[in-house]
């Protein structure tokens, strides 16, 4: 099983358009690339949500998925909260502070949406054409004029 992933921020807010919390992204992958047991076929990393298509070696996707979530979250977070360069700071943490507090179980900040519905690729048609449409999202949403153009 492959399972297509998608995580989206609170509100879709763009978050991953400075590099310091690109970074912790492309870090957090390759993490769980290392040591978490993630084979990673296709990914796309979009200013407000990541796509992944992979699979899990240990057979625990939505535990992985899980970690990476907390773990960007938390880093993400601290990228914002320290970076002196961030004119939307005050801004965004009153974003995932207010949608923390929607949510009962949330000690201060949310940064990822809640939903965790994978969708499982089975069939090999499938799994190209969710690729190709992970690839193409950035030209999709009118970022750049051609796929490899795109970090």
């Amino acid at each position: 099983m492959h399972p297509l992933r998608s995580s989206v921020t609170v509100y879709w807010l763009d978050v991953f358009t400075r590099q310091a919390y690109f970074n912790v992204l492309a870090e957090s992958v390759d993490y769980c690339r290392a040591e978490k047991g993630m084979e990673l076929y296709a990914y796309c990393f979009m200013p407000s949500h990541v796509h992944f298509i992979f699979r899990s070696t240990k057979e625990q996707p939505m535990e992985l998925l899980r970690d990476f979530k907390r773990h960007t979250a938390k880093k993400v977070i601290e990228a914002i909260t320290d970076n002196p360069q961030e004119s939307r700071k005050e801004w965004l943490l009153w974003m995932f502070e207010r949608a923390g507090k929607k949510q009962g179980n949330i000690s201060k900040y949310q940064f990822w949406q809640h939903h965790n519905k994978p969708i499982e690729l089975w069939s090999e048609k499938v799994i190209k054409q969710k690729i190709d449409y992970i690839h193409n999202n950035p030209v999709a949403s009118g970022f750049v004029t051609n796929v490899i153009d795109w970090k």
